[in-house]
Parts: structure tokens; sequence; C-alpha cells
């Protein structure tokens, strides 16, 4: 058998270990170039964060794998062999294009194409998420997010949704859940209204004045109505029942009577008094998805902007504690007052 003028290895034994040969990782050929570049394997391991022999041992490698010498190394450092900058020239091109592979992958990112499916409660589906949707369509302009509005939740384990927003605690225990914030809710009337009809002291003067109600078999209303006015027939003192939010906010905007509202509704679209009867309530917000959406870059991207969207740091009417919406326009978060103001401005327009 001949003997190859390569290491004194015979012809046989090299096609051998030729065959054996693994691709070269991209990690030792960036730590060699960095070698190259500082001058010495000290100074690398310096810049990199990392011990002198585990870049001599990553070197080794890329050498055995290549089966080429690629750097001697000198008491001044070290040097690249004549094979060596054959294979650097070749190593600096991967390098640009690693580097143009990150960026794709940023931009493609940014970009991001597709569906999103968003299930939410009826309230905060048209008077905050709504709104607040022009943000985040503008930053994902080839998302194409798909808004459905129910009183009901959706079933996200069913796939009815990627993402759903509710008022009620998620009870399935293979969801993935995350509690946004809460709302509060008071007692609101028009300036209209109150022109008209007077405006109540307390919650016993309620009994002489029209009463709007939302009814949405919500077990926890009923109860406030029974506490308020005990023994009194719905409808004896209701004057007008609505099943959904936005048909509730509107009647007592326009001057159809008193009823609850969350704390933020005073700047939804028309001017409304809130009125402090003793009628505090809130429920938690409640966001819920599949165990698995976090690996869809769009879905991820969708479950990132909701939580945002509910920050009670930025949006203090979202606190566990409640604010009073008089004293909203004065609380020092001046950012969440701004906000709050151009998501409304920019529904309104």
């Amino acid at each position: 058998m001949q003997v190859s003028d390569e290491r004194g290895v015979l012809y046989g034994e090299q096609a051998l270990q030729t065959a054996r040969r693994g691709a070269p990782d991209w990690e030792s050929i960036h730590i060699s170039l960095e070698v190259i570049r500082k001058g010495s394997f000290r100074a690398a391991a310096e810049y990199l964060g990392t011990s002198i022999n585990v870049l001599r041992r990553r070197v080794d490698e890329l050498e055995r794998n290549l089966g080429v010498k690629l750097l001697t190394r000198h008491v001044d450092g070290v040097r690249v062999t004549s094979e060596g900058e054959k294979i650097f020239e070749v190593a600096k091109k991967m390098e640009v294009a690693s580097y143009e592979l990150i960026k794709a992958g940023e931009q493609t990112n940014i970009h991001l194409s597709g569906e999103v499916r968003l299930a939410v409660t009826e309230g905060l589906g048209t008077f905050w998420i709504a709104p607040c949707l022009v943000e985040f369509q503008r930053a994902n302009p080839k998302l194409l997010v798909d808004v459905h509005c129910a009183m009901k939740s959706a079933d996200v384990l069913r796939l009815e949704a990627d993402v759903a927003i509710q008022i009620t605690r998620p009870t399935a225990p293979d969801l993935r859940m995350v509690k946004l914030g809460r709302l509060h809710f008071m007692c609101f009337a028009s300036p209209n209204y109150i022109e008209t009809f007077g405006r109540p002291e307390n919650a016993a003067d309620l009994v002489n004045h029209r009463i709007l109600v939302q009814s949405d078999d919500n077990v926890q209303w009923r109860e406030v109505y029974d506490r308020l006015f005990p023994g009194i027939p719905a409808s004896n003192l209701v004057a007008l029942r609505t099943n959904v939010s936005s048909a509730h906010y509107w009647s007592i905007a326009k001057g159809g009577g008193i009823g609850v509202l969350p704390t933020y509704a005073q700047w939804i679209g028309s001017p409304l008094v809130p009125l402090d009867l003793g009628v505090n309530e809130h429920v938690d917000i409640w966001m819920a998805y599949h165990p698995d959406a976090k690996n869809i870059p769009r879905v991820a991207r969708l479950i990132e902007w909701v939580i945002q969207s509910f920050s009670p740091e930025k949006f203090p009417w979202f606190r566990d504690e409640f604010i009073h919406p008089l004293k909203l326009m004065e609380h020092s978060h001046k950012n969440a007052q701004e906000t709050l103001l151009s998501v409304f401005n920019s529904r309104r327009s």
C-alpha cells in the first residue's frame, strides 16, 4: 500500500479517515477566525470570554475535520498556513452569509404573515381591543387578525380561537392562562340624563330613576341587583335591558338611564358622569391559549401584544386596586392617560 505525502498516512487509511470526517461546525470556524483576527489564542480567549484550552481544542477539532493544518503557533502569536488562508477566505464568506441569515430571520419575524384568531368578550372587544388593534396592525401589516366578540368564552383547546380574552377564569387544566388585569365597575349617567332627571345622592335614590341593565346571565350582576333593590322585581324598576355591552353603553351615553360601566367608560366616545353610589364591583380579566400556541410565531406575537395592552403599569384602570375615574386623569401616569385618549380619539376619527 502506498504512503501519502500528508503526515505519512497510508493512502488507504487516509481515504478511510476522510470518509469518517464530519462537516465542520460553524462555531469552530468562527473561533478560528477570531484567533486569526486577534493574533493569538490568549487575546481571542479574552475577547470571547472563554479559556485558551477551549479555543485550542476547537481549532484542533477543525483541523482534524478538514484534514489541513490551519495555524502554526509561535512565541509572538499564531500564523496562518497557505492552506489555511484559502480555507479562511471561504470562512469569511460564510460569516457574511450567516449575518445575512440572521438579518433575514429578523425581517421575517418583523413581517409575520398569516391569520391569528382572537376571541374576546363583546365589551372588551368593542371598547378596548378594537381601538388598540390599530397599533398592532401597523406593526404587523401582513397579519390578518380575526376578532370574534361574543358573550361566551371560546374553546381554545378545540382551536375555536388561538387566544381568548375572558372575564371568567379558565378551568381546563391543559390551558395556559395569564391574568391580564381587573375591570372595575361603577354607576354612570350622561349629563343630559342628570339635567333632565336629577342626580341620585345614594343607592336608595335609584328607585326614583331609570335603571339600565345588561343581562348576560351573569350571576354576579343579579346578586348586585338583589343587594341594591331587595324585594323589588326588575320589571318595576328597570327601564331597559340589553344583552350586549355596546348597546348598554350607548343607551346610558344617550341619556336612557343610569347603568354600571367600566371605570374608563367616560372616555370611550361620549361624556359620562361617574356616580358615587356605593356600587363598586370588579371582575378579573384572563387570557387563555393552547399550550403549543407560543411555538407559532404569529400567535406568540399576538399573545405578547395582548399582555402589553392590559398592562396595569401602563393602564392603571386595569390595576387590582380601584381608582376613581375622576382620579385617573390626575394620575401620575401621564403616559397612560395620553395613551387612553389617543386610542379613543383615533377610534372616533
